[in-house]
């Protein structure tokens, strides 16, 4: 099977309504202290009167963040999808593509969650979370901006303001030069495959995903829709991609076996002219800290002669 666990809302389709809005961003001037009011990606705010000790994450992005910005020793539950860094692992898992359990929330005295919306997190069981005092903070997303916006967030959120200004201005600068030196001659037409079972799974159309495959130098496919991620096969014939990249490679799932499917896939330019290759998806779809690593990979399973660069500048390369 190839499941599609690191991007939120990958294999549902949301209304409109549930996702972010630019009126919902939040503000990226950092709050010294408590108490510190905030407004979620899906416009709700609340007031931190103190800095949470008792955190919980119900995606993977959200707790590889708290982690990043040394927050993860407060942390004391996730999801089971968590898988960086390696201590996130042991956590507690309080989250499942199933949805949140409540009890277990309780349990644990937490005194913020981090949910993502989207629907990755049921909005009965935010909705259920808050009903109970619980602070609930939601993000999710649309565009590479925002991600970093969303990290910035949860900085505010755990008492990080600073750590996350710094963490999102190095990712910025870094990307900035990924995507300079991607942006060289004409960018092909790009899909890039999420998932491939029971569907074929793509780009929505208001995704950080589609804003991240023209950072890397392509054109995104996207699947038509502006928040859900199932790709139409007769949209995809029709789009004629170039360059297929296939995300679910870390499920097993390789360019042969995309090149195999045979019918309205042969007639794709991208499988005549054998531009078919794999990422590292985790990287590329998980709206985290390691997303300029992911902007690396993705430019060069795009052009693999793409002169980006891979490694991380020091911080004396970093801009102020």
């Amino acid at each position: 099977s190839s499941p599609v666990p690191s991007l939120p809302g990958a294999t549902t389709t949301a209304s409109p309504s549930s996702a972010a809005s630019p009126s919902a961003r939040p503000s990226t001037t950092p709050a010294a202290e408590f108490p510190v009011t905030l407004t979620d990606d899906v416009g709700s705010t609340l007031t931190l009167d103190e800095e949470p000790s008792k955190i919980i994450s119900l995606s993977p992005a959200n707790t590889e963040t708290v982690f990043a910005l040394g927050a993860g020793d407060r942390l004391v539950g996730g999801t089971d999808a968590d898988d960086y860094p390696a201590e996130a692992k042991a956590l507690p898992d309080v989250a499942t593509f199933q949805g949140v359990q409540v009890e277990k929330v309780l349990a644990l005295g937490a005194d913020l969650v981090l949910a993502a919306g989207n629907d990755f997190t049921p909005p009965a069981d935010i909705q259920r979370l808050r009903d109970l005092g619980i602070p609930v903070v939601v993000l999710y997303a649309e565009t590479v901006d925002e991600v970093l916006a969303d990290i910035e967030l949860i900085g505010r959120s755990v008492g990080a303001a600073d750590e996350a200004a710094a963490m999102t201005a190095s990712m910025r600068h870094r990307m900035d030069t990924i995507s300079a030196a991607a942006q060289v001659g004409p960018a092909p037409r790009v899909f890039y495959q999420i998932g491939s079972e029971p569907d074929i799974y793509g780009p929505a159309d208001d995704s950080f995903v589609a804003d991240l495959i023209e950072l890397a130098g392509g054109q995104p496919i996207t699947t038509g829709d502006a928040v859900s991620f199932t790709m139409p096969l007769e949209r995809l014939v029709e789009a004629d991609p170039e360059v297929i990249v296939v995300g679910d490679a870390n499920y097993g799932v390789t360019p042969a076996d995309v090149k195999a499917r045979g019918g309205a896939w042969s007639s794709m330019s991208a499988v005549k002219k054998d531009q078919v290759r794999p990422v590292d998806d985790i990287i590329v779809t998980r709206p985290g800290p390691r997303l300029a690593d992911g902007l690396a990979a993705l430019a060069l399973a795009i052009d693999p002669g793409s002169a980006v660069p891979t490694a991380s500048p020091s911080a004396s390369a970093v801009a102020p």
